[in-house]
């Protein structure tokens, strides 16, 4: 993999942290979820006038995400209702990349060095161990992240895909951003339409940058899977648990213990190796 490959995808993982933060740290992580996904869209909805739009081969595998992505929202919001955000984001996140995998080496007939293996090995270890070396887990919060990490996974192979299909990139994520933004509207308004109002209109400079960050992150995730292997990028990409886990301490005041530490270094180890691999 290039410098400048691996760096994109380091740096889509940065965002992907902060969204997280912005709905972890918020105070209604549903609310918060539809907010920034509904910015998602209305920056899509500007900008897509202005690209090439995907090519009618990627349309499947677009419908088949919106419902993926749909869930996941639906779930993560769910998952820091019940967890805390060092808890749930590493498991949730450590478990997709080495489903991402084994699918890729089977199914998608994507050839992995031992290299690389070791690599994705060493970062899901880390991620998965910053969740189970707390003492006290929550087990709805634990089940909820498991589930969603498996919606992660499927999303992830469905837009790698995709995106290759689509011969646009960026396009395709906005298409994705605004489709998927219609069952959380219809969801708001059926269920809780006079509190978003209100949510809204105090939170929508926070909504905004987590629709930014989400829509970049993972527009450049998916630009990646078409230079370089789904299943290097899906795990590369978890390396966002190193910022998440430095937005928790430093701003959520949640604690970093010497085991959660060493599972950080086993995680940058693992990004190391797939530098080199």
């Amino acid at each position: 993999m290039s410098a400048s490959v691996f760096l994109v995808i380091l740096f889509a993982a940065a965002l992907h942290a902060l969204w997280n933060a912005i709905v972890k740290g918020s105070g209604d992580t549903y609310l918060t979820t539809a907010l920034v996904g509904l910015s998602a869209a209305v920056i899509s909805a500007v900008a897509l006038p202005f690209l090439t739009q995907p090519a009618p081969a990627s349309w499947p595998f677009l419908a088949t995400s919106v419902v993926l992505q749909s869930a996941y929202y639906f779930l993560i919001a769910a998952t820091y209702g019940a967890a805390d955000m060092s808890l749930a984001y590493p498991l949730m996140r450590g478990t997709a990349p080495m489903i991402v995998a084994v699918v890729s080496a089977t199914w998608l007939g994507e050839h992995l060095a031992a290299g690389t293996w070791a690599g994705i090995a060493l970062i899901c270890l880390g991620v998965t161990g910053m969740a189970f070396v707390r003492r006290h887990g929550n087990p709805k919060g634990i089940g909820l992240a498991l589930a969603n990490a498996v919606i992660i996974a499927a999303y992830t192979i469905t837009d790698g895909l995709g995106a290759r299909a689509s011969g646009a990139p960026a396009a395709y994520t906005m298409w994705l951003a605004m489709l998927t933004a219609v069952p959380l509207l219809a969801w708001v308004l059926a269920t809780r339409a006079t509190a978003f109002r209100r949510y809204f209109a105090g939170n929508v400079g926070f909504g905004f940058v987590g629709g930014a960050a989400t829509l970049v992150s993972y527009g450049l995730a998916l630009w990646a899977m078409t230079v370089a292997p789904v299943a290097v990028v899906a795990a590369l990409r978890e390396t966002s648990i190193l910022f998440a886990t430095a937005i928790a301490v430093l701003f959520l005041k949640e604690k970093a213990t010497p085991a959660r530490l060493a599972a950080v270094g086993v995680i940058a180890a693992g990004a190391i190796v797939l530098r080199l691999a």
